[in-house]
């Protein structure tokens, strides 16, 4: 998440929530690419969770990092919890459990994304390392248990702790227990956000099977391919899901704006402190009508905050946020942007992706969403599997990238990055499986070789 934003202009109206979205239209000239990918730390002796505190924590790990990069850091209460590039580069996050989290740079192609990574990797390995620290590419923690897990210092944390056994079974183990990788993508008008919205939403079942990486709670088979996905079933139903709105005539910004406005708030920051508002509506707020801030109008800071605690399979800022994946293994990372970048900046691509799903009805959408993260590859919807869609989506992509033409420095196109995926289709599984199978064979039913097999 990046960190909480500034601007502390009060609102007046409805229209400036609108505008503020409107501006992230762009020409497609400045199209750029976004990626956010956490992981999870571990210690190198023992393999536990690493707490916050201490010479060979988080804290110091984020330390070290700062002084090795030089970004800003990021404090609250005195404890750094992040770091960011003033040159207007990429940041580092933690999240609730102590998930390492890069956002990075917004970039122009996808080879940048990937030296990007390798640059951060070797950045971390370096001070993590000498702390005892590794880190793992998973969709969610394989081996330990919810109470084992630390809590890293931040405010809205705590908050959203308390708030999410209310709301949902599974909040918790989302906040402490997954990881993701996500790409955010750009569009030229609210008709092009809409359309590449439409299309993210309906495929993101498709990116979470390629993408399922977390068949393990607590040591043993969940029964799932991506757990993770599954998590967001049932974690808080009034800020997820599969948007059936946004395919109804009329969608554009304003109706974000009126589905946002409604969301029930987390909190409201003030200075260096969360102000607990959980579960009143930012509509309330902006009417004056919130108990812990009577008569208090809302802040576009506060707008930004509020529209980076909704969850749904994609999400709208100003620019379109992928939510579907499970975290990986670094070599697959830049598979991801790769995926989205070939089939939504590509307008053949666009275009035939929404020709795929345009007559899907919203119960079919809900139906693959939920079947995914179970049957992977197998889910079905009207009478197609989803590898066959996947593999057509694939195909698209890979055209949509070839088309793009942008060649790295020995000329390959940004299609190169899919390989991992191909790699995948061939074999007709879900790394899931693929992992699965280990664990009934050569791991001999343990999950501690996947600290070594799937760590960066």
């Amino acid at each position: 998440m990046a960190r909480d934003q500034i601007d502390m202009t009060p609102l007046q109206s409805r229209d400036e929530l609108v505008t503020w979205l409107e501006a992230g239209i762009k020409p497609p000239s400045e199209f750029r690419i976004g990626t956010e990918h956490e992981k999870t730390p571990f210690t190198l002796e023992g393999r536990q969770p690493v707490p916050y505190e201490g010479a060979r924590g988080i804290g110091a790990l984020l330390e070290g990092m700062q002084l090795l990069l030089g970004w800003e850091p990021i404090m609250e209460h005195g404890n750094i919890i992040g770091l960011y590039d003033v040159t207007g580069g990429g940041a580092i996050s933690l999240e609730p459990g102590g998930q390492f989290e890069l956002s990075g740079a917004p970039v122009e192609n996808v080879h940048q994304t990937q030296s990007e990574l390798m640059a951060h990797l070797a950045q971390v390995r370096e001070i993590a390392t000498p702390l005892g620290i590794g880190f793992l590419g998973l969709g969610m923690t394989p081996s330990w248990s919810r109470e084992q897990i630390p809590v890293m210092p931040k405010g809205r944390y705590k908050i959203m702790t308390n708030y999410m056994p209310r709301v949902g079974n599974y909040g918790i183990d989302m906040m402490y227990r997954t990881c993701t990788v996500q790409t955010n993508l750009d569009f030229s008008s609210e008709a092009d956000m809409v359309k590449k919205l439409r299309v993210s939403i309906a495929l993101q079942p498709v990116a979470t099977a390629l993408f399922a990486n977390s068949p393990f709670t607590e040591g043993k088979p969940n029964g799932f391919l991506s757990f993770r996905s599954e998590i967001w079933r049932d974690t808080d139903n009034a800020r997820a899901g599969m948007l059936p709105w946004v395919f109804e005539d009329g969608m554009g910004f304003e109706r974000w704006v009126d589905y946002a406005l409604d969301v029930p708030m987390y909190f409201v920051k003030r200075g260096e402190t969360y102000i607990d508002v959980a579960g009143s509506s930012f509509r309330a707020f902006f009417e004056g009508r919130n108990n812990s801030l009577p008569g208090e109008r809302p802040t576009l800071s506060d707008w930004a905050n509020h529209l980076s605690t909704i969850f749904p399979e994609v999400r709208l800022k100003r620019y379109l946020e992928m939510r579907g994946a499970d975290g990986v293994p670094w070599g697959r990372l830049p598979a991801l942007p790769a995926f989205w970048v070939g089939l939504l900046y590509d307008d053949d691509s666009l275009n035939a992706a929404w020709d795929l799903v345009s007559h899907w009805t919203a119960a079919e959408r809900q139906a693959l969403r939920d079947d995914v993260p179970r049957f992977g590859f197998k889910a079905r919807i009207k009478d197609r599997y989803l590898f066959e869609i996947a593999k057509e989506c694939l195909k698209l992509s890979h055209a949509g990238l070839r088309r793009r033409n942008r060649a790295d420095h020995s000329g390959r196109d940004e299609s190169r990055h899919l390989e991992p995926l191909e790699r995948i289709l061939e074999s007709g599984r879900t790394p899931a499986e693929e992992m699965l199978d280990k664990f009934n064979g050569a791991w001999g039913g343990s999950v501690e070789p996947v600290y070594q097999e799937y760590a960066f």
